[in-house]
């Protein structure tokens, strides 16, 4: 496998749990892993430990999770960017800028996300919900938002299962979802960012 190949799966692998924080990872682990040799896995080690989703340990790297503080200060930076975002999307939508089937492929991840948190399929929640919010961060505009979201994401992606895991907490989202999308829709600039920074804060305290 070739760096960039063996840096994709590797970061695949981290961001859907399958290796959790606190996870050592070596050369040579790697290598029987992926069966890759070792200079495209030190490079791709080199990259994720850049992107902040491993820390490096004598011989090899150590997954890196969040503490609680750690976790409440990416929550807040999630509120602050996704309120952000919510608010240009309400902004562009306001002003003609939005297609109306990005709107409606936002409603079908919310509609999924919807089914598969009520069967309690937890891996395929978090998929969708990333997706979604991604969706909102997309029609912003703002690339400079998005690319930051997409780099904090990866670092709390794994933390939100635990925020679906309460019985009330799926049926909640859902109807955050539901009134985020709502007020893009109507061009509510107010409504829609305050809407999704309530959302990502009531995330990051159903996590801690």
């Amino acid at each position: 496998m070739q760096a960039e190949a063996v840096y994709r799966r590797l970061r695949e692998l981290i961001v859907a749990g399958e290796y959790p924080p606190g996870e050592r990872l070596t050369e040579a682990s790697v290598s029987a892993a992926l069966a890759a040799g070792r200079t495209p896995i030190r490079e791709a080690l080199r990259r994720l430990e850049s992107d902040g989703l491993v820390r490096g340990a004598g011989r090899g790297v150590v997954v890196r999770g969040f503490g609680t503080d750690e976790l409440a200060h990416a929550y807040a930076v999630r509120a602050a960017l996704e309120a952000l975002t919510a608010e240009l999307a309400a902004d562009r939508q306001r002003t003609g800028h939005l297609a109306p089937a990005a709107l409606a492929a936002l409603d079908r991840d919310a509609d999924a996300l919807e089914r598969v948190t009520a069967d309690r399929d937890l891996d395929g929640a978090i998929e969708l919900n990333r997706r979604f919010h991604r969706g909102v961060a997309e029609l912003a505009g703002n690339p400079v938002a998005l690319e930051a979201l997409d780099r904090l994401w990866d670092r709390i992606v794994v933390s939100t299962r635990a925020s679906l895991v309460p019985p009330e907490r799926p049926g909640e989202v859902a109807a955050e979802h539901r009134r985020l999308l709502r007020a893009i829709r109507d061009g509510d600039r107010a409504a829609a960012g305050r809407i999704a920074g309530d959302h990502a804060r009531a995330t990051g305290a159903a996590v801690r």
